[in-house]
């Protein structure tokens, strides 16, 4: 393998050398092409080159140093059974840059996340380190606001920590709601009934289920109440006790609906509360409910908070790029 240098940035060189003791996983850790290696050269400014079970790496000192943690961060994960693709190299690259809560110490990939979720389809790695608080929360806190824009994986990490304790038979129900708020469209004017109109709104839930789940299971479960997808409307006048319950979309909520949702809580339940802020698509955007609850129950015993930012967007870089363009890079939200 032989590629051309990429330009360093200015600085002190070095040359360092990883040597891997099961050279029949390089393919895997180099990709198809070598193209995980060429995303690691071309975002980093280092260089690369393959010998034998070898690989030495040359560029500014930090960013070979930090090439050196990617890359045994994820042969360590392949290690462990972990499928590499490119978006976990792009999130394997950005979590070495990230700071701790003590903004010192840089997060460590050069070991695998020790927090995943299994489910029947895949195991779910956290692709960011707000990501690694977030999976964390959702193992331990009753209740937990999930606040940051589209594609940091808010509603996909909820819906796959439901799915894992269904299975594993820690709650009877799983229950995912959002408010049928219309943004452009009026509901009266779509055809069909009333399920028709509002299965649109839900249809990110849906396929969340599907990725985690066969789809025959889906079904046998919504036909026998085990996974409920229904507007937030028909949560009212419920206790909702041994259940996993998701709101999505919740900054469209009023304070009124959102004090009705959380007080559906019941025993040896999980709650878990997904919303933008800044979509709020209400007729008076100053009285999202999300926003409100927020206020007034952050600290709380029991309630975590997590917040991501344009930098934890694990979709298509891109869309990364689009974020930081509208809302400002990782401003909280």
């Amino acid at each position: 393998m032989s590629r051309k240098p990429v330009q360093a940035q200015a600085g002190d060189r070095a040359r360092l050398e990883i040597l891997f003791d099961k050279p029949q996983l390089l393919g895997r850790l180099f990709g198809e092409y070598d193209q995980n290696l060429v995303a690691i050269e071309n975002r980093l400014g280092v260089y690369i080159a393959a010998r034998g079970n070898r690989l030495q790496i040359e560029g500014e000192a930090q960013a070979a140093a930090r090439a050196r943690e990617v890359l045994t961060g994820l042969y360590n994960r392949i290690v462990q059974g972990q499928d590499i693709d490119a978006g976990a190299v792009d999130a394997v690259i950005a979590m070495s840059a990230e700071p701790t809560l003590d903004g010192i110490i840089r997060t460590d990939v050069s070991q695998p996340p020790a927090v995943l979720i299994r489910t029947r389809k895949k195991t779910i790695v956290p692709r960011s380190t707000t990501q690694i608080r977030y999976m964390e929360a959702l193992g331990t806190s009753d209740i937990i606001f999930a606040l940051g824009p589209a594609g940091t994986g808010k509603t996909y990490l909820a819906v796959a920590q439901a799915v894992q304790q269904l299975i594993a038979g820690s709650v009877d129900r799983l229950i995912l709601s959002r408010p049928a708020v219309e943004a452009g469209e009026r509901l009266g004017f779509l055809p069909g009934d009333m399920k028709e109109k509002v299965d649109p709104y839900l249809r990110p839930l849906y396929d969340a289920l599907y990725d985690m789940l066969p789809a025959e299971q889906v079904e046998r479960r919504i036909a026998s109440g085990e996974i409920e997808i229904a507007p937030l409307a028909f949560m009212r006048g419920r206790t909702l006790s041994d259940a996993f319950i998701i709101l999505d979309e919740a900054q469209n909520t009023t304070p009124a609906q959102m004090k009705m949702f959380l007080t559906r809580f019941g025993m040896n339940s999980r709650m878990v509360i997904c919303g933008d802020p800044r979509q709020v698509d209400l007729p008076v955007p100053g009285n999202s409910g999300l926003a409100d609850a927020v206020a007034r129950l952050e600290g709380v015993q029991g309630i975590a908070t997590v917040r991501f930012g344009a930098g934890d967007v694990v979709r298509h870089p891109i869309v990364g790029r689009i974020v930081e363009a509208y809302e400002g890079k990782d401003d909280e939200a």
